[in-house]
């Protein structure tokens, strides 16, 4: 296959919502359709044993809740598909945020009882920003949930974008019978399965045979309801969707794999193969053919029993090649890999040479960072990977003086991994781990003990903003730096840090310093 074509049967896609809504079923249910496993896991549940196959980690398995992005690829009819599932709970929101820098499409899972919840508003907003096409499904369709076309009305109000329906649902919970696919002009009836496909019937709306099927009654509806879409909303337009102003809308039940197939059909049919990125020296054509790509996730102990790190590369440009030599822009040093993975979230298997639009993992021992470039041999910077101020401030200390190296090792990693971010206090030089949610500290307090045997205890502190600080004027930012002394701290990359411990001190000091500048990501 030319590099052209194999480029083009790429579709990678995030999948994003808020907690609880059902992302992780629908990426278990994609993947059973795609062959790529073939009994589907239960996020939480007794009594299947076994656990969905994104929610890998051990804490993962424990709560429920996926804590990390996992990536999954597989073969579907002659598309390559790479899904990312996301964390959906808000502490872990930059590891979102930098996975959304990495997709080309996002497909977004709605409660059809919740409705629009906060978290599915602010990842919307990081779309937006880059103008990433979006397509909407509304899960749990075989509950009681809200009228369908209230819905579309709360989608197109709290997202900010145009709707249009792609299939529509007979009736809801206890007597929902099944999606009329307006896509495809289809009928899909519902049996609850787990595991089975429903069955589709082409049907002819005007005619006997739907209400034989399901009802004089919901038939009249469907039809008065298909009426009624046909006059609201505009023709669905291809080019709309593609430029992230129109979101297609499809209905299901991912638990019981309704309404997955049409959703997965469409998708991969209309969804943009890998698009154009920007770099800060100029815009990288994905069919060019030097090899480009980007750093957008690390991942420490993929494998317990190997204490490995694992540096998740988004291909931009051209064709990865194994043992090939390429150029790792920050250090200015040529590297050859000759065991890069694919993935199918913890399991992963050599490959010789990944396309733009895949996603390959590089074994890392500290050599990379988050937003590192590695091309052919040409200097490019990606942009949009940034790391944003944190929220909430704790002192780490060393709970078993015997395990220091451990310990040390496992902040290392788990900092470079994106968990949250590490600051040493330029005044007493100890060590404050600032995150955006409470969970992380859980989450960070658990792996160090159970990935390096390190044990740590945490210490309140009050600080309100972590803010990185810059001047042209040495002389002042000296002067600040002495004033501010106990303010004071580095990141890992040795960058000025002014923790603020109230809303108050950051105002004066910003006025009092009009020559500094404060940034709230760390990305200036």
């Amino acid at each position: 296959m030319s590099l052209e074509s194999e480029i083009k049967r790429r579709r990678t896609f995030a999948i994003i919502s808020h907690p609880d809504a059902g992302k992780t079923t629908l990426t278990e249910k994609l993947l059973l359709f795609g062959g790529a496993i073939h009994v589907a896991g239960a996020v939480k549940s007794n009594k299947i044993k076994k656990t969905a196959t994104s929610d890998w980690m051990e804490i993962e398995k424990q709560r429920g809740i996926s804590v990390a992005t996992s990536v999954m690829g597989f073969e579907y009819r002659h598309f390559k598909i790479n899904i990312l599932d996301t964390p959906g709970h808000q502490d872990f929101a930059e590891d979102t945020y930098r996975t959304l820098t990495a997709v080309d499409s996002v497909i977004i899972v709605v409660d059809t009882a919740k409705g629009v919840e906060a978290q599915t508003r602010k990842l919307m907003n990081v779309c937006r920003m880059r103008n990433t096409p979006v397509m909407i499904f509304v899960n749990k369709m075989d509950r009681e949930g809200k009228d369908p076309f209230e819905l579309l009305d709360e989608l197109e109000a709290e997202l900010n974008i145009a709707v249009r329906p792609l299939s529509w649902p007979i009736n809801q919970g206890f007597s929902f019978k099944g999606v009329y696919n307006i896509y495809k002009d289809n009928l899909e009836l519902y049996t609850p399965n787990k595991q089975k496909i429903s069955e589709t019937l082409n049907v002819d709306i005007a005619g006997k045979e739907l209400a034989e099927l399901v009802g004089e009654k919901d038939a009249s509806k469907l039809r008065e309801d298909l009426e009624l879409i046909n006059g609201v909303y505009n023709e669905f337009d291809v080019q709309e969707y593609l430029s992230g102003k129109l979101a297609p809308v499809f209905f299901g039940s991912a638990l019981n794999t309704f309404g997955v197939k049409e959703l997965l059909d469409c998708f991969v049919e209309i969804a943009p193969s890998p698009l154009p990125v920007q770099t800060q020296e100029r815009i990288v054509d994905p069919y060019e053919e030097a090899f480009s790509g980007f750093i957008f996730k690390i991942h420490a102990n993929m494998d317990p029993n190997h204490r490995s790190c694992i540096a998740f590369v988004k291909v931009c440009s051209g064709k990865f090649e194994r043992n090939v030599n390429y150029k790792h822009v920050r250090h200015g040093k040529m590297m050859r890999f000759s065991a890069p993975t694919a993935f199918m979230a913890q399991k992963k298997e050599t490959v010789d040479e990944a396309y733009a639009g895949d996603i390959v993992g590089l074994p890392d021992t500290g050599t990379f960072k988050i937003g590192d470039t590695l091309t052919s041999g040409e200097n490019l910077h990606f942009k949009g990977i940034p790391s944003f101020s944190p929220e909430m401030f704790k002192y780490i200390e060393n709970a078993d003086p015997m395990k220091t190296k451990q310990l040390d090792k496992g902040i290392n990693q788990l900092m470079d991994e994106g968990v949250a971010q590490l600051f040493i206090n330029q005044f007493n030089n100890r060590k404050i781990i600032g995150t955006v949610g409470q969970l992380q500290f859980e989450v960070i307090q658990y792996r160090l003990l159970h990935e390096y045997g390190a044990q740590c205890r945490w210490e309140p502190i009050n600080l309100h903003k972590a803010c990185w600080i810059e001047s042209d004027d040495p002389e002042e930012l000296e002067n600040f730096k002495k004033r501010k002394a106990q303010y004071m701290a580095v990141d890992k990359d040795g960058r000025d840090v002014f923790l603020a411990d109230s809303g108050y001190v950051l105002q004066m000091a910003q006025n009092d310093f009009e020559n500094i500048q404060f940034h709230f990501t760390s990305e200036f």
